[in-house]
């Protein structure tokens, strides 16, 4: 069986693999998760309210989340997406909605990167898909009308 020491470097090691840290974080979460180990191993308790609070606290900023190229993941840190919606689903089993009000994103924020919103935005007019439900919209008007004529 592994040491406690070998358990710990594992264990950092898989958080830093996903996640960016500095020097620093790399060492305090080292003796974070050394503790945790040794109090689990003498049969102690681990204080999970601390580190439960830790992780809802955003390590950044709106701006620095959602980027023109990429979103980062305000949880997790992990970035290089264009979209947060199937990563918080996969990773945190996390809806959108319950994203946002953990980190009090405005509903007009997007949970995509500004250049691929704009991109779609510009193949959704080069399809003319605006035209498309204009007469979507009046089509099912007219089917509205029609249904409270035969009511009456």
């Amino acid at each position: 069986m592994a040491t406690l020491l070998e358990m710990t470097v594992d264990i950092v090691a898989s958080h830093a693999g996903t996640a960016p840290m500095t020097t620093d974080e790399i060492i305090q979460e080292l003796k974070k998760v050394y503790v945790a180990l040794q109090s689990i191993e003498s049969g102690g308790a681990v204080e999970v309210q601390g580190v439960a609070e830790e992780s809802t606290v955003p390590a950044l900023t709106l701006k620095q989340a959602f980027k023109t190229n990429e979103v980062i993941c305000m949880l997790c840190g992990k970035g290089g997406m264009k979209t947060l919606t199937r990563h918080l689903n996969q990773a945190h089993q996390l809806s959108p909605s319950q994203y946002r009000k953990q980190f009090n994103i405005p509903k007009s924020q997007s949970l995509m990167s500004k250049g691929y919103a704009q991109k779609r935005k510009e193949i959704a007019a080069g399809m003319d898909l605006g035209a498309n439900l204009v007469k979507a919209r009046e089509a099912r008007q007219v089917n509205i009308q029609k249904g409270k004529g035969k009511k009456k």
